[in-house]
């Protein structure tokens, strides 16, 4: 765990002194470069991980220098895909554990906030590209003109499908729905789109809806489409998205595994185009962890872990066949893909393997990639030259899903035993009990957020309103309770002969649609408790 610790340091502390407000540092060279936008990426995506490993003062002080020097009224060009899982989802997660690392949060977090308006301007600037006729979004948006008159309408299957999490969270603490509908018609125009065996393509045309590259498999270009299905299950307790990863899962298990390998096939025939393991798919022992698919997982898990210890990294692509890599695909980023599966599988079996795979990880890092200025990319796993980059998810995701399976006892893994009370405009909230589900860059997001703003802005009460109201009938109080003991409760106390009261329910449906519950004019205080889940015990 401490040298874990030791590599983040070694790599955010260069990446500050070399290439801050770059987006990325490169290594080689001691500078920086933008690659995704121009976002100071690299501050962004580590901003969580400071807090994972304990250093509140340097989250403090990072969250100001982005309050003061991110801007997204920019003329480029940003993949839509990358700018949410990176930047909203890294805004987010630091907007949601704030309070937590120390940070005096306005009236009213979570459900406002200075990280959150962040994240919400940079989703905003994604919107146009959702703007097409099947719902599915363009890869590319210029963030001050929207989609350019020549963008290509071919979008990966993970550009289309990596939003739910993001967007449900954003909508659900800021009251506006348009973030979690744009997400969810991209996720449903996929699965409306799936061959007749079940299976999805690489890449499709989010105009004409025609898959353009039909190889149907769970690595690049596919992978967080599925890994959000489940993901947007757990986070949004919806049972609808779990359906649809399950039938997806039977037909991978049907046309792509072969003795606990995933392949390529052809999505509507499920003939093998590409006997090869990318990894990128070694996520998906990790997702099968999060469905309880254990024992398959494990299998799965080891299959790779020996092509690991092959090569001291996974190559991007390896031929399982020849049990080499692939041609111009020998290299490997620092990709986090395989150490994240070890750290939910370790949560889940403590099998002391998963531990030797960390151990081999952070070994082979720091042997083949540790340079003077960071951490550099893999160029070739062969004979271990090096590339000048070092990607942001490196501090985002690999060093954090490391350090967090060498830290049984962080914060992350909290089983709810502890846990924060927050008072909200809408009631209280219970947050930091745990749970917490990552997005596809290691953002964790806290679920327990999602309930604490979920009633609609123009629903929101006023302590002073209430009290007020409170105040005005408690002198009535005794006489509406001797009322409701004359009356009896229930349907008893109903004259038969008596319509009166289907009159005024088809009154009071109509007044609830017209106006907000809260608002109504005809609610007693103690309705108003009811709708809010509060309770007011008067015990005097």
């Amino acid at each position: 765990r401490e040298r874990v610790r030791a590599m983040f340091y070694h790599a955010y502390e260069h990446y500050l002194e070399s290439a801050f407000p770059y987006d990325e540092l490169r290594p080689l060279t001691c500078d920086g470069q933008d690659t995704w936008g121009s976002f100071s990426l690299t501050l962004i995506d580590a901003l969580d991980t400071l807090l994972i490993l304990g250093n509140v003062s340097e989250f403090q002080r990072v969250v100001n220098v982005l309050q003061e020097g991110v801007d997204f009224d920019i003329d480029v060009n940003a993949s839509v895909f990358e700018t949410n899982i990176r930047v909203v989802g890294g805004l987010l997660s630091a907007h949601l554990l704030s309070k937590k690392a120390g940070v005096e949060v306005e009236v009213g977090w979570p459900c406002s906030g200075p990280l959150l308006r962040m994240a919400e301007e940079a989703a905003r600037k994604l919107l146009p590209a959702f703007q097409t006729p099947t719902g599915m979004p363009y890869g590319t948006v210029n963030l001050l003109h929207g989609v350019n008159p020549g963008e290509t309408p071919v979008t990966c299957t993970a550009g289309i499908g990596t939003f739910i999490v993001e967007f449900a969270t954003l909508s659900h603490l800021t009251g506006d729905p348009v973030f979690e509908d744009v997400a969810r018609k991209a996720l449903k125009a996929l699965w409306k789109n799936r061959s007749d065996i079940g299976l999805v393509g690489n890449h499709i045309d989010v105009i004409t809806a025609k898959w353009v590259a039909q190889d149907a498999g769970i690595g690049a270009g596919v992978d967080s489409y599925f890994e959000y299905l489940v993901k947007g299950a757990i986070l949004l307790q919806d049972k609808e998205l779990m359906s649809m990863f399950l039938e997806y899962n039977k037909a991978i298990k049907n046309y792509t595994k072969f003795d606990d390998w995933y392949l390529w096939v052809q999505m509507y025939k499920g003939t093998v185009s590409m006997p090869v393991f990318q990894s990128l798919e070694a996520y998906w022992p990790g997702l099968q962890s999060l469905i309880g698919d254990v024992d398959n997982a494990m299998r799965t898990f080891l299959n790779y872990y020996t092509v690991w210890k092959q090569f001291g990294g996974l190559p991007e692509f390896y031929n399982i066949p020849q049990g080499y890599t692939v041609d111009k695909r020998e290299g490997y980023p620092l990709r986090p893909e395989l150490i994240e599966s070890a750290m939910y599988l370790y949560r889940a079996t403590r099998d002391p393997t998963l531990l030797e795979l960390g151990r081999d990880a952070v070994e082979s890092i720091e042997k083949i990639s540790k340079v003077d200025c960071g951490f550099a990319t893999i160029k070739d796993l062969r004979d271990h030259r090096l590339d000048n980059r070092m990607e942001s998810f490196f501090l985002a995701e690999t060093v954090k899903y490391l350090y967090l399976l060498f830290d049984p006892d962080n914060f992350i893994h909290n089983d709810g035993s502890v846990f924060d009370v927050v008072i909200t405009p809408y009631g209280e909230c219970v947050l930091n009990a745990g749970g917490y589900v990552f997005n596809t860059e290691a953002h964790p997001v806290d679920p327990a957020a999602l309930h604490c703003c979920r009633k609609r802005k123009e629903e929101q009460w006023e302590v002073e309103d209430l009290m007020r109201e409170f105040y005005s009938l408690k002198k009535n109080k005794k006489i509406t309770l001797e009322r409701a003991s004359d009356h009896g409760e229930g349907e008893s106390a109903k004259d038969p002969e008596d319509t009166s009261s289907e009159k005024g329910g088809e009154k009071r449906n109509s007044r609830k649609n017209s106006h907000s519950l809260l608002s109504c004019p005809s609610q007693s205080f103690n309705s108003k408790l009811a709708v809010l889940g509060q309770v007011f015990l008067d015990n005097t």
